[in-house]
């Protein structure tokens, strides 16, 4: 299974980069919208939507991303107040809703809601990857790579040390050693970028950068823990079959649901600002 696992992952990161850096502007976000609707489907089916519904979410879906694109495309920074309203949507349900949920252990069965809330977890994901790339792709690698480095080490401290469960009425399989294990990780994943990017930086820039660095981690662990809530609820195990080893196309971007965007919308603000 572990074989498995790594082969897949090699494969997929080999394909992440080759698409990250060579592709046009226009490919990478007919790449991004596939992978919206992929995730998009296997968020339907672990909503028990109808198989109507499905196909009714799945087109507004897809109308949705297109029209961001086109927009983009046709208005070239003329829509930033939209995309921080699309981030700023994505904030209120990590930072809030989303703690409130898994606290409260809702178990939601609205169709509508469930709906919505596949929205604003995977239209905001989509938008930032094609932000981050636009404004630099180093940038949304370097993002990605962090909770890459994250979900890797807390995978393996776990499994070496895992002894305090951190969530067992929501996945029993996590637990605090693996917290720590992906805040070391990641804390020697920014300190070799700082030295090897050889980074302007004092002892206080990188202690701050390494406090965002670990609140990236927590939220990076609340849309693990969420997507493993919704999963339960649906009485599955993982999202799809898609990729071997990993489960879905979900499974493997879940802790990016709740980092890439917040990401996005710093560093919009920023450039507005």
């Amino acid at each position: 299974m572990l074989k498995q696992r790594v082969i897949t992952a090699v494969i997929l990161l080999v394909l992440f980069l080759l698409a990250l850096f060579l592709l046009p502007t226009l490919g990478w976000a007919t790449l991004v919208i596939v992978m919206v609707m992929q995730a998009s489907l296997e968020w339907a089916r672990l909503s028990r939507l109808s198989r109507k519904m499905v196909s009714i979410y799945l087109w507004l879906t897809l109308a949705v991303m297109m029209g961001i694109v086109w927009l983009d495309t046709q208005y070239a920074g003329q829509f930033e107040s939209l995309h921080i309203l699309i981030y700023g949507m994505s904030a209120l349900l990590w930072l809030i809703m989303v703690p409130l949920w898994l606290m409260a252990r809702w178990h939601v069965r609205q169709p509508l809601l469930m709906m919505l809330t596949g929205w604003v977890l995977l239209i905001p994901t989509g938008l930032a990857m094609m932000d981050l790339r636009i404004q630099n792709p180093w940038w949304l690698l370097g993002v990605i790579g962090l909770v890459w480095v994250a979900d890797i080490t807390a995978y393996f401290s776990g499994r070496k040390f895992g002894k305090h469960k951190l969530a067992p009425n929501i996945s029993p399989g996590k637990t605090w050693e693996g917290v720590f294990g992906a805040l070391l990780g990641v804390t020697v994943y920014v300190s070799l970028i700082v030295w090897a990017g050889n980074l302007p930086t004092n002892y206080q820039t990188l202690f701050g950068m390494l406090i965002v660095s670990w609140g990236w981690v927590g939220l990076a662990v609340i849309g693990d823990l969420f997507e493993s809530a919704i999963k339960r609820q649906a009485g599955v195990k993982d999202s799809g079959t898609l990729l071997p080893g990993h489960g879905g196309l979900l499974d493997r971007i879940d802790a990016l649901t709740s980092t890439l965007p917040l990401a996005a919308m710093v560093i919009l603000l920023q450039r507005v600002a």
